[in-house]
């Protein structure tokens, strides 16, 4: 089985080419650019180098979020819409869950971290056991001071990864001390091939019901519902 990874929930951009033995192709760039005129050619250009035609995917796999609004809107319009057009299953991963990825060889929790702006982050916690990658506290947007404090109570290491981590690591140092211990840069960028083996192993979704994962509202989405009560 072979699938299509697509990654713009941020600003990496990452698609990738996997089957059930090996990343056949990846594409990754951390840059500020817009993924609406990027996305496709890149989709383009690795099928291409890859000696393969839409036709012969067999699934696609899509970041669904958190993460940038307008990145994640792109990433899942681009996905359903190569499903639909080839009629074939499509999945959504967690953008966190993917990036949690990284710390597989971490012995203890894993914090993927994505800045939310005005001291907020969006976080989940993650652990690799016998059984894999497993959730321990679900994906949420909150202060990143509150999710330290109960960080800081469950008593055991956390690796923090992603880029956004830099911007907050004097705040993790500070509340979480020796408990804490920050990923190394290399591991900072979510991989396309990991996001598209993750999707060889869920279930999939109908096409038409697949949304994006925002975690919270945009602030003009927030205010107005507020001005329609």
């Amino acid at each position: 089985m072979k699938a299509l990874a697509i990654d713009t929930t941020n600003n990496v951009l990452g698609i990738a080419i996997v089957d059930e033995e090996k990343v056949i192709g990846e594409y990754i760039t951390n840059l500020k650019k817009n993924h609406s005129v990027r996305a496709m050619p890149a989709i383009e250009r690795l099928l291409s180098d890859c000696d393969l035609s839409p036709k012969q995917l067999d699934r696609i796999v899509v970041a669904t979020g958190p993460g940038s609004y307008t990145g994640v809107r792109i990433g899942v319009s681009i996905a359903k819409t190569m499903a639909w057009s080839l009629q074939i299953p499509i999945v959504g991963v967690s953008s966190l869950e993917v990036l949690a990825a990284n710390g597989r060889f971490f012995p203890g929790y894993i914090s993927p971290l994505f800045d939310a702006r005005r001291g907020q982050v969006y976080t989940g916690l993650y652990e690799y056991t016998d059984e894999g990658l497993v959730t321990i506290e679900k994906d949420q947007n909150i202060l990143l001071s509150d999710w330290l404090t109960m960080l800081e109570a469950k008593n055991k290491k956390v690796l923090f990864v992603g880029n956004d981590v830099e911007i907050h690591k004097e705040t993790i140092h500070r509340l979480l001390g020796n408990k804490s211990e920050l990923a190394q840069v290399v591991l900072n960028n979510p991989r396309p091939g990991e996001l598209g083996m993750m999707g060889l192993g869920k279930e999939t979704s109908d096409v038409h019901s697949l949304v994006p994962n925002y975690i919270r509202l945009a602030e003009a989405e927030a205010k107005w519902l507020e001005q329609q009560k």
